[in-house]
């Protein structure tokens, strides 16, 4: 074997980890700071019982909203607007964000993120109902990007849709795909945690995907559509 090369991997491989990961953690979500706007959106998230992105997760969906050159994007879970104002960032300047969700009340706080982030309306598409109910009327193959953060109880048949809806390129991004620190430990069986557990083995297993689980807040789980 040359010299400084890696052993192969085996079925008991791991890598090594050193140093404090709670420090590095903290240290990536603080990394980029957020904008006013976005700020302001996550302290009315707080006030309404939303959970948001972290500011890690929100830049990663902006750097894959700006690598895939975004025009269209998809988002499951509108919130305050928080993913939304991330995702904008990233996309093109004329790319719309149709974002899904089944409160009227959070979309509202929304609108106002994105005025005072000075998002004109024609880019953000904000579609009140069920994300499973909304999806099949969205166009096959017509979205470079689509986020997928709701209830883990739907997310399954949300990424299955979300696939349809994605063109050869596109990128799936699912949040929360650790939850709470809960899926990596097997003897968690409760029913949130086995439905995230599953849905990344799905998403890992699917031929039609190339798939990555970033670490990034509670869990970026991100796949490109072959």
């Amino acid at each position: 074997m040359p010299s400084g090369a890696r052993p192969p991997r085996s079925a008991t491989w791991r890598p090594i980890i050193a140093g404090d990961k709670t420090l590095s953690w903290a240290y990536t979500e603080e990394f980029i700071e957020e904008d006013e706007p976005t700020r302001q959106a996550r302290m009315r998230a707080e006030e309404l019982g939303v959970q948001a992105v972290p500011a890690g997760t929100g830049a990663a969906l902006r750097v894959l909203a700006a690598a895939s050159r975004a025009h269209a994007v998809a988002e499951v879970g509108t919130g305050t607007g928080v993913s939304g104002l991330w995702l904008l960032q990233g996309m093109v300047p004329d790319g719309v964000l149709t974002t899904i969700d089944v409160e009227p009340e959070h979309q509202q706080a929304a609108r106002q993120a994105f005025a005072a982030a000075g998002v004109r309306t024609p880019r953000a598409r904000l579609i009140s109902g069920r994300a499973l109910a909304v999806l099949p009327r969205l166009a096959d193959g017509a979205y470079d990007m689509v986020v997928v953060d709701g209830d883990p109880a739907e997310a399954t048949d949300c990424v299955e849709l979300a696939v349809r809806l994605l063109r050869p390129g596109g990128v799936l991004a699912v949040t929360a795909a650790l939850w709470h620190d809960r899926v990596a430990d097997p003897a968690r069986r409760d029913e949130a945690t086995v439905a995230v557990r599953e849905l990344g083995k799905a998403v890992r297993a699917d031929d039609r995907l190339l798939s990555a689980l970033l670490p990034t807040g509670d869990g970026l789980l991100v796949a490109v559509r072959r």
